[in-house]
């Protein structure tokens, strides 16, 4: 590699330089930054710009306003004579700020993009030399840009390349109904920042500088709050924070939105704000911060642009990313996660010969409550007797998969019902999703997956979210999945499995390992699954495990990775019905349960009824329900959460380890009794 034009020390300046420090990724982005970031353009670029009908432009006017703007020309209209220069043979459209900018010295940030090949480079400079012709540009830094969320379009002119003339020029001091409606349908935008120089650092090429960067999504991804304010998601990109990072020095920034249908052109200028966390951003797949902009004024040129372009599909990017309606309807989806809803079946799927999914899609008015991989469902059946059955199943795909789907053993009433009496287009209600049983998917200690029988099903969703998350911030929590099943026709999810792992890339391993090996797939081993096989099929690492699957496995498994010298803290377990794992914690025990009260008053704040407990009307669950009352629950063994509720006052003993761990002020009813010291008297929220 030529290291000749490569920056040496951090390439960025200090705003790039303090998100960097936010995000804990200030180390890694120096070395990055050296490699990548250059002082002139390499020979591909200079070849790329080169064969551009059009690049966009940040520039900044005389009122020191940014702007971002569009020069367009035959391809060739820009030349790239050495590594160090850019000539453009094009004005600025008529009535584009952009011409403010052109004078000898001028900052420029330049955005070469290519919408059919999704290929894009960003460089930046200052202005050596204009005239009536066009003007040429000193590069003072070169820089690649990866090709995520950019829609393919093809181009085509629709009219000469020299004929700019707009057929309107509307100054605008605001978004009107119009321009409203143009921007909440756009999936693509352009955003020019600007990082002045230093005090006493007159060095152009310092990092600092006008500059454009383009943002993308799915139509919607832009929210209008009002006629001078919209709010923007970030989602995952290079990390170079170049548009955030001059955010932090400078507030001011320019937004250029094209209509490729008509090339009309939407410039403004005003100020940015960096959004770090919300509500809303929590509920916006891919949201990972956002900017809100508000408008100081602005120009709509009308047929502004010789060139149009023809949408040909999304990018896969994009797609995995959300937009503010459904961001909305998930945040009210997510209110109603104590309430019964209906979903209807929308497929049924026979996984193995004992395990069949359901794949449920809402059946009212409201989205698919938000989730984490691995979480479950409580669901209410109603059977052919008038039974009603209360059940959680794991959600065995990722967040970022349409609707729920439900993978069911057969082994007791509830599964029976569900294979024997379910039907695609019939009808079950569920509460909304919940569990503590999940993973991190931006670890990079890699992540020891291991299900037994129908215990595959979290260990499938750990398996999809670690993928699509690694397809989506182009690196994957590197992964090893070791299914256990009587045999080839017990074990389900085979070929779904090993599609991950084509996906994945090299990320992720899977391991079989069958009690009946006849009939086994290639790579299977015999069982039964023992710590000596296990680690015969583990490289040497610092693992995560994750276990699920029947209590007396899952206690063998874990006594072995805890006799191996494997902490209590990285063995993450999921147990099925009242069964609790054995656990031997790497520190001390905490203190003993408070002791039981002899009795209690209990008051129910919705109801504004109070009653006596005492210890032989059992659990607060089983005393509410003897007042009448139907607060959720499923496994009312303190695993699920599903009783989960806000206690106001009052103390609680759970006499045997719960599961579940309650956030501060909320209680299990089903395994929580009034405590002797401070549980005299209980408020709840029922």
């Amino acid at each position: 590699m030529d290291t000749s034009n490569v920056r040496q020390g951090n390439p960025f300046h200090a705003g790039e330089q303090a998100v960097h420090d936010r995000l804990g990724i200030r180390e890694r982005m120096v070395g990055v930054g050296q490699r990548v970031i250059r002082t002139e353009m390499p020979e591909q670029h200079r070849r790329f710009f080169e064969q551009l009908p059009f690049m966009l432009v940040g520039s900044i006017d005389a009122a020191g306003r940014p702007w971002a703007s569009t020069l367009v020309g035959r391809p060739g209209f820009v030349q790239a004579p050495s590594g160090k220069r850019l000539d453009f043979h094009a004005r600025p459209i008529p009535g584009d700020p952009l011409v403010e900018g052109l004078a000898p010295g001028a900052q420029l940030g330049f955005l070469g993009i290519e919408l059919h090949t999704r290929r894009r480079n960003r460089v930046n400079g200052h202005v050596v030399a204009a005239d009536a012709q066009g003007f040429a540009v000193e590069v003072d830094q070169s820089v690649g840009n990866c090709p995520q969320y950019i829609q393919g379009r093809e181009f085509q002119w629709a009219r000469e390349a020299t004929d700019l003339q707009p057929r309107a020029i509307e100054a605008l001091n605001g978004l009107d109904a119009e321009a409203r409606a143009f921007i909440g349908r756009s999936d693509t935008l352009f955003i020019a920042t600007q990082a002045p120089p230093a005090a006493g650092d007159p060095d152009v090429t310092s990092g600092r500088g006008a500059d454009v960067s383009h943002r993308g999504g799915r139509a919607g991804f832009v929210k209008i709050e009002d006629e001078r304010t919209f709010l923007v998601p970030e989602f995952t990109g290079n990390f170079f924070f170049m548009t955030l990072g001059n955010l932090q020095i400078n507030p001011r920034a320019g937004v250029l939105f094209v209509d490729f249908d008509t090339g009309d052109l939407l410039t403004l200028t005003g100020s940015a704000e960096v959004v770090w966390s919300g509500d809303d951003l929590a509920a916006f797949d891919g949201a990972e911060r956002a900017w809100r902009f508000r408008i100081e004024s602005g120009w709509r040129l009308r047929e502004a642009l010789p060139l149009r372009w023809a949408f040909r599909d999304w990018s896969p990017h994009s797609l995995i990313t959300g937009t503010w309606r459904e961001a909305e309807a998930r945040r009210e989806a997510e209110r109603l996660a104590q309430t019964w809803r209906p979903w209807r079946v929308r497929r049924v799927v026979d996984e193995s010969t004992v395990i069949r999914s359901f794949h449920l899609m809402p059946a009212d008015d409201h989205a698919v409550p938000p989730f984490q991989a691995g979480q479950h469902l409580p669901i209410r059946l109603q059977t052919v007797a008038g039974e009603a059955l209360r059940r959680t199943y794991t959600v065995s795909q990722a967040p970022s998969d349409e609707g729920l789907r439900l993978s069911v053993k057969r082994e007791g009433a509830a599964s029976s019902h569900l294979h024997e009496q379910v039907r695609e287009g019939d009808v079950i209600e569920a509460l909304g999703p919940r569990g503590q049983f999940t993973i991190d998917a931006t670890l990079r200690r890699p992540a020891v997956l291991i299900g037994a029988g129908v215990g595959i099903t979290p260990m499938v969703a750990f398996a999809r979210h670690l993928v699509a998350e690694g397809f989506r911030h182009r690196r994957t929590r590197p992964l090893h999945l070791v299914q256990v099943a009587h045999s080839e026709a017990h074990r389900a999810f085979g070929e779904e499995l090993q599609a991950l792992v084509q996906r994945a890339n090299g990320a992720m391993k899977l391991h079989v390992v069958l009690g009946d090996d006849d009939g086994a797939p290639i790579g299977a081993v015999k069982g039964p699954l023992t710590m000596d096989l296990l680690k015969s099929l583990l490289p040497f690492d610092d693992h995560e495990f994750f276990l699920c699957g029947p209590a007396g496995f899952m206690q063998m498994i874990y006594d072995g990775l805890r006799d191996l010298g494997v902490r209590d803290a990285r063995i993450q377990a999921e147990a099925f019905g009242p069964s609790s794992l054995r656990r031997r914690p790497d520190v001390a025990a905490t203190a003993p349960p408070l002791p039981p009260a002899a009795q209690a008053t209990v008051f129910f704040a919705r109801t504004g009824e109070a009653a006596e407990w005492t210890p032989e009307r059992g659990s607060l669950l089983e005393f509410a329900e003897g007042k009448g009352l139907n607060p959720p629950f499923s496994c009312r063994a303190g695993h699920c959460g599903s009783c989960a509720t806000r206690m106001t006052a009052g103390r609680v003993s759970y006499l045997e380890p719960t599961a579940w761990r309650p956030a501060e002020g909320e209680v299990l009813l089903c395994c929580a009794v009034p405590a002797a010291d401070g549980g005299e008297r209980i408020e709840l929220d029922l």
